[in-house]
């Protein structure tokens, strides 16, 4: 599981992920230090020091952005591995919920990946800020007409992909988006499967979560939310016009 991380010191809950390892043993983590100015490369230094096994360290130097320290790690995590994904490191999806998203890639073998999904019903615990809900819905319904799949939430920080040579593929070259990669990876695996219309129907599912909550100190700000339709146009062009 790849965690990509920049300037995390602050809210890095390190006791959480070393606590995860005691009772999940087939996972294991990659922090990508994604250029750091602060000291989050030291206290992912120490953090890999307790468990140097299944706790990895990739530096990235200089800053690249978000997407590229995913990418990074997903290709170094899909070595010798079954399945890889990404966390984000503020654990606004609780660790709790990985081996549920795991389950349900293994226990459907037509399935490529497994998305978390902030969907608010009742008995779950979604805490998203009034602006970012609304907003965020807006963006999904034009991502969901512009992929012509009627995914409800393409920008949770908690994905799962089982390893292929079709992952491999998409992960080969760096991303032309810096926010919304995940957007980037899905319209890459559409133009693979291209002559399958229904291979989104089938190879993605979303996996409703049972809590998440905003931590305070997201590098996202509401600007980034233009910029968002900007690369959207990007990705349409260079992916789906043909």
């Amino acid at each position: 599981m790849v965690v990509p991380c920049y300037n995390e010191a602050a809210r890095l809950r390190t006791d959480h992920f070393v606590e995860f390892l005691k009772s999940n043993s087939e996972v294991r983590f990659i922090f990508v230090n994604d250029g750091s100015s602060d000291g989050t490369l030291t206290i992912l230094q120490t953090l890999a020091a307790t468990d140097p096994e299944r706790i990895i360290v990739l530096d990235q130097q200089p800053n690249a952005g978000k997407a590229e320290a995913v990418r990074a790690g997903m290709l170094l995590g899909a070595t010798g591995s079954s399945v890889v994904g990404f966390w984000d490191a503020d654990l606004a999806t609780p660790l709790n919920a990985l081996p549920e998203l795991l389950h349900q890639l293994q226990r459907n073998p037509l399935l490529e990946m497994v998305f978390g999904a902030r969907v608010r019903l009742l008995g779950r615990r979604i805490e998203r800020r009034p602006m970012r809900h609304y907003l965020g819905r807006v963006f999904a319904s034009v991502v969901s007409v512009m992929l012509q799949l009627p995914i409800y939430d393409t920008q949770c920080g908690a994905k799962l992909f089982r390893v292929t040579p079709d992952l491999l593929q998409v992960l080969d070259l760096p991303f032309e988006s810096r926010w919304i990669f995940d957007v980037e990876i899905i319209a890459r695996f559409l133009v693979l499967h291209r002559s399958d219309p229904d291979f989104g129907k089938r190879a993605i599912y979303e996996s409703p979560l049972h809590q998440w909550e905003d931590v305070a100190g997201s590098k996202v700000k509401m600007s980034d939310f233009v910029t968002s339709f900007w690369e959207l146009i990007r990705i349409r062009a260079r992916y789906l016009s043909q």
